[in-house]
């Protein structure tokens, strides 16, 4: 039998658009404007051993929780946006892309933030380069969201924080405690060495990388669920999600393990697959799937997306083809 039917075996059916466009997700975290300049290379610079690109074209997306959020928004959810921005030229384009893509936002600007952007060079259908501009805030960014949060709590069927290590979250224990009282599925992509931050958390949904950082790296799956299963314990999560690039998925909670093997057929550019995962399981968890199949439609949809350029989403139409 094909390893596509395999994989597609038991798969619950994709829930209806109409059930979908019922369903609200709150997406909280650090967004940034991803710009990409695509260009030319023709030759060497004369004055150091780099290529020379002629740009032929700019680009600009959406990247980070705000990206987390357009991937809600593309399979069909309701999605509200909760974040902070600077004031400054790239703040109000992402306002603009944000407004034209439907994604409804619940935004606060700070004059001493620098708007996060990273700077792609693109020659030849390959990234060349990055640059990034952010600086380090001094201060509590998200802190005076806090009621803002709560009161988007009651409209909201699940709550996803996308951490990108920015200082937006660093209020995210109180903000899972109102998210996990008013009885709302909490799901977090996670970033640094402190998960306990993430502790009452639904799902958690960390890479190979971050999870190692964590716990330590493992021999094996015997000694991978023992980590993953002391790690649950110690912050109280339900469960972990581990995404693991060509390997798949795995899935540990306390009904067992679940693993998903990888369904990329050609992998072109990695970059956000972790926000099409994190997206597609909330939106299919708000529409009433179980974690192990919500995690089947967030595998399928990470295969799609590693087949993009760059910052990418995949629609209802890709993820029901």
């Amino acid at each position: 039998m094909p390893v596509t039917k395999n994989l597609l075996q038991g798969l619950q059916s994709l829930p209806t658009r109409e059930l979908l466009a019922a369903k609200r997700v709150l997406v909280v975290g650090d967004v940034m404007l991803d710009r990409y300049w695509h260009g030319a290379v023709e030759r060497i610079s004369p004055e150091a051993p780099v290529p020379v690109v002629r740009v032929e074209r700019e680009e600009e997306r959406l990247g980070g929780a705000a990206n987390v959020a357009l991937g809600v928004k593309m399979l069909g959810a309701r999605t509200t946006l909760l974040t902070v921005v600077g004031r400054d030229q790239p703040a109000v384009k992402l306002r603009e892309l944000l407004h034209a893509q439907g994604v409804e936002t619940v935004l606060r600007d700070d004059p001493k933030l620098q708007t996060i952007v990273k700077l792609r060079v693109i020659g030849r259908a390959q990234q060349l380069l990055r640059i990034d501009f952010e600086n380090e805030p001094d201060h509590e960014l998200l802190g005076e969201m806090t009621d803002a949060f709560e009161q988007q709590l009651a409209d909201h069927d699940l709550v996803l924080f996308s951490d990108y290590g920015k200082g937006g979250l660093a209020h995210i224990p109180q903000m899972i405690a109102l998210a996990r009282a008013a009885g709302k599925p909490v799901l977090v992509d996670p970033k640094g060495s402190d998960f306990q931050r993430y502790a009452g958390a639904t799902v958690i949904t960390p890479n190979r990388a971050e999870l190692a950082l964590v716990s330590g790296q493992w021999r094996g799956e015997a000694d991978l669920k023992a980590k993953v299963d002391a790690l649950r314990e110690a912050i109280g999560v339900e469960a972990v999600l581990l995404t693991r690039s060509e390997e798949g998925m795995t899935l540990f909670s306390a009904n067992g393990i679940n693993h998903e093997p990888a369904q990329a057929r050609e992998v072109f550019d990695v970059t956000g697959a972790g926000d099409t995962v994190i997206a597609t399981l909330a939106v299919m968890m708000a529409a009433g799937l179980s974690m192990d199949q919500a995690m089947r439609w967030a595998n399928r949809a990470g295969g799609i997306v590693v087949g993009k350029f760059g910052t990418a989403t995949v629609s209802y139409e890709e993820l029901q083809a």
